[in-house]
């Protein structure tokens, strides 16, 4: 079977790079949707210390230092998170939580009242500043988080 140039692309950057079973995007390197804790622990009274425990965890897959400024993440009711000046290290992940909080290198705060993410099912979309999407991961009920 005769390979199209994606596909040795793909093989000969995971030869070279050392990626032993990469995906396309781990290949290509890039910023992905890696975990949902959409259901903080306990009941929802709406505390910030129940709605910092509701995230949305990203990855940056790549070998270098991405920047995500002015992309966005949002959910089926198109709430809408838009990143400031934002970089992910090299195999690093940032953490967008739902509460009120300080940012640093590694976590981000939506700044919420009131959860963003539907315990009963919801999408997560990541899109880059052009308004393009990257990612998406969604989930259904019955657990209260979703490896991407």
């Amino acid at each position: 079977m005769r390979k199209g140039p994606a596909a040795i692309v793909v093989a000969v950057m995971s030869a070279v790079l050392g990626f032993a079973g990469a995906t396309t995007a781990d290949a290509a390197g890039g910023v992905v949707l890696w975990n949902a804790h959409y259901d903080s622990p306990g009941p929802d009274y709406g505390g910030n210390a129940s709605l910092t425990a509701e995230y949305i965890a990203l990855k940056n897959t790549s070998t270098s230092t991405k920047t995500i400024t002015g992309w966005t993440l949002r959910d089926r009711q198109n709430h809408v998170y838009k990143f400031p000046t934002t970089t992910i290290g090299a195999g690093k992940y940032l953490f967008v939580r739902t509460g009120k909080g300080t940012n640093n290198a590694t976590t981000r705060y939506w700044n919420q009242t009131w959860y963003i993410w539907n315990n009963s099912g919801d999408t997560a979309y990541l899109r880059n500043s052009a308004g393009s999407t990257v990612d998406t991961c969604g989930w259904g009920s019955g657990h209260t988080s979703i490896q991407c």
